[in-house]
């Protein structure tokens, strides 16, 4: 089981919409945690054609954690994306950015908890941590996860922003587990070259599918053949498979 968080460094890449992509194909029992701190949007996007009410979500589960209660009142804070199978779950981000400054000092319990999902639930958690370098980002979260992956288009304007916040992550003593790169759609540079210029392996890849991306994005039907869907079920299970050989060689 495994934690991997998807952030970026400037711009809107598409990492809310990868991490949605990549749970509802996920080879196994997964969250997508909204933790970005500007806000959840996959409740009033994806999920717009259900009735939420904002009552069960991340700052639910802080407080729950505070009182000791996480454990116990986790499942209720959760929207089931492909219901009723209960295998691809929400757990909603913050509805108002302001609400950001009261989670700096508990992203150390989340992430805590966050592992203890792995190990104790069978669930894998995929975090959607948004812009790693905006107020109150989730860093704690990065500390422990078991792959940090930064989403990049291959242009310039987005690989230079990247490139920084690569380096402070590779320079950071208390990071978690390996830094990796999803690249999204096309652009002036192949895989290569964006491995090389950004020091780290690219470890998935995302096509540019403006009718699946839309859909994700604004609700409506997403097809598991569509070629965004398809990209995500094959990055799911690379990302899975590469921890899997990882823990048989430690």
């Amino acid at each position: 089981m495994v934690v991997v968080c998807l952030a970026s460094a400037k711009g809107s890449p598409g990492v809310t919409t990868s991490g949605l992509a990549l749970a509802l194909t996920w080879p196994g029992p997964v969250v997508l945690a909204e933790c970005d701190p500007s806000g959840g949007s996959v409740a009033a996007g994806y999920l717009q054609h259900l009735e939420l009410d904002g009552g069960r979500g991340l700052m639910q589960l802080v407080v729950a954690e505070l009182r000791g209660q996480a454990r116990e009142q986790f499942w209720s804070q959760l929207v089931d994306l492909d219901p009723p199978a209960r295998r691809r779950l929400l757990l909603p981000g913050i509805a108002n950015p302001n609400q950001a400054v009261s989670l700096d000092p508990n992203w150390y319990r989340l992430a805590s908890f966050f592992a203890s999902l792995r190990h104790d639930m069978g669930l894998d958690v995929i975090v959607d941590c948004g812009r790693l370098v905006a107020p109150h980002a989730p860093w704690p979260l990065v500390h422990q996860a078991d792959l940090t992956l930064i989403v990049v288009r291959p242009v310039l304007a987005s690989l230079l922003p990247a490139r920084a916040l690569v380096k402070a992550l590779l320079g950071d003593t208390i990071r978690g587990g390996p830094v990796g790169l999803l690249v999204v759609g096309d652009g002036d540079y192949d895989d290569r070259i964006v491995s090389w210029h950004m020091e780290v392996p690219v470890m998935a890849r995302l096509p540019d599918d403006e009718r699946s991306a839309r859909a994700l994005s604004h609700g409506g039907t997403v097809k598991t053949r569509q070629p965004l869907l398809r990209s995500a079920a094959a990055a799911g299970a690379t990302v899975t498979g590469r921890q899997e050989v990882k823990r048989a060689d430690v």
